[in-house]
């Protein structure tokens, strides 16, 4: 008798068991023959450009040089909302490079999920077959807090019923394998209770545009900036304006931050390329702005860790710090050495303060940006009296560590003084562009000053340029 119902049991069991095993045959077989689009290069994205990774991944195996980046860029996104393209922006990016991405959205009714989402598959599996990708937005788990994120569909394995996908997020994220029922788990955006929206981008190439190399910064260099730029902002009480090339961050009201920005900012930006500079500065800078002394102490030491040793600005962390209620004298000034960085990089300490520091009290004159004279004048004056003042050519041919160690405020206003001796007679700019030509050969900028003043005999030149110094007034 135990044996007997032991005999029944166990062919229940066998039933049972082939019966699954039938099933699981028949589900992936309606899932579609096995399919992998090889040779897809896998890509790891940037921060929250998922999506854009994986539209560079294709179009790598397709043979084109467009990265993330051009992705992102071509998709007309505000780099200020920091954050990559949502479907929308992804969708619009991909039709302009030259993808058919079919229709993007599709819905499915909760009640009838599972049909509806082997409709879904169905028609992604079509388009594997014939070599065509997806992007997919998606949830990364269950969890109800799971974010959502694209990852790039290129495969199915009939034998394992399971889909074949790169993975953006991670390094060695190619070719992994997901079982179906996972992925089709995870694939509807459950946004309504009714009705789950499912999300396809197609990557049916159809004319693939060639993009341009990007010149300089580009809307995802600042979109990129901006993610990490947001974490460090206070919460409560700043206003950031994109003032390109640089950021602007305040704490005063927008409408303030935003009359710097324009105002001092665009304002010097555009004066010096008009007169120095042909390439604004390689990296972004953030230009942080305090209302006043109290905040300037406060947000220096929370935010940077510092304590400033000026009670006007300073340059630190890859950032111009200013005390704006000291004036914006100092904010020109490191302006002018973010951009001497990168079209000046050898300019020797002597010039690249002499220029920076003339133009802290400055305006506009005939177009062009003007350096008047201010509070460094009486010391130097005091200097000269008391024949004090470097020779020219030892002033040039300071290094960096004797001009900001070795009577630092004498050198800086001497430099700042003969910067302005050139302005009034109308040879600084060429002082400037003859040096820059030939600054192989002339290093130190000594001689190509000679010849700009035609001035064989610098002794008498300094004599005539201290009696001139002399003669000036402040304020």
């Amino acid at each position: 008798m135990k044996l007997e119902r032991w005999q029944c049991r166990a062919g229940v069991a066998v039933a049972a068991i082939a019966a699954l095993l039938a099933q699981r045959a028949l589900t992936a077989e309606a899932s579609g023959e096995s399919v992998v689009i090889e040779g897809v290069p896998h890509v790891r994205q940037k921060p929250d450009f998922c999506g854009e990774a994986c539209a560079e991944m294709f179009l790598r195996k397709l043979g084109k040089k467009i990265g993330q980046d051009d992705v992102f860029n071509r998709a007309g996104l505000d780099p200020m909302l920091a954050r990559g393209c949502y479907t929308a922006d992804l969708d619009r990016s991909l039709t302009t490079i030259g993808f058919k991405t079919g229709t993007v959205t599709g819905k499915v009714a909760a009640d009838k999920a599972e049909a509806g989402m082997e409709q879904q598959w169905a028609a992604l599996h079509a388009d594997l077959l014939k070599g065509v990708p997806s992007i997919v937005c998606m949830r990364t788990s269950d969890d109800s807090g799971a974010s959502e994120h694209f990852r790039l569909v290129l495969g199915y394995d009939s034998k394992n019923d399971e889909v074949i996908y790169h993975e953006p997020a991670e390094d060695g994220g190619a070719y992994r394998h997901m079982k179906r029922s996972e992925f089709l788990g995870l694939w509807p955006l459950k946004y309504s209770a009714k009705e789950w929206t499912v999300i396809r981008l197609r990557l049916e190439a159809d004319g693939i545009r060639d993009v341009a190399p990007a010149a300089g910064l580009t809307d995802a260099d600042y979109a990129q900036h901006m993610m990490q730029l947001r974490k460090k902002v206070p919460k409560e009480g700043f206003a950031i304006v994109l003032q390109r090339p640089f950021v602007v961050i305040g704490d005063e009201p927008p409408e303030m931050v935003k009359r710097h920005a324009e105002q001092t900012v665009k304002w010097a930006c555009d004066m010096l390329k008009r007169d120095y500079f042909a390439k604004d500065p390689a990296e972004i800078r953030d230009i942080w702005l305090f209302k006043d002394k109290a905040s300037y102490e406060k947000h220096t030491r929370e935010i940077f860790g510092d304590r400033p040793t000026t009670p006007f600005g300073y340059c630190s962390h890859d950032a111009l710090i200013m005390n704006i209620a000291t004036g914006g004298g100092t904010l020109v000034h490191e302006i002018v050495h973010a951009f001497m960085g990168s079209n000046f990089p050898d300019c020797p300490s002597w010039f690249n303060e002499g220029l920076a520091s003339l133009y802290e009290q400055c305006g506009e004159k005939d177009g062009h940006i003007s350096g008047y004279t201010n509070w460094r004048l009486a010391g130097l004056q005091k200097a000269l009296k008391d024949g004090k003042g470097p020779s020219f050519k030892s002033l040039t041919h300071t290094t960096t560590a004797e001009f900001y160690n070795e009577d630092s405020g004498t050198n800086y206003a001497q430099a700042r003084y003969l910067c302005y001796y050139l302005q009034e007679k109308g040879l600084l700019r060429k002082f400037y562009q003859d040096w820059t030509r030939n600054c192989r050969e002339d290093p130190t900028g000594y001689e190509t000053l000679k010849k700009v003043l035609d001035e064989k005999d610098m002794d008498a030149f300094q004599k005539k340029w201290e009696a001139f110094v002399l003669e000036l007034r402040f304020p």
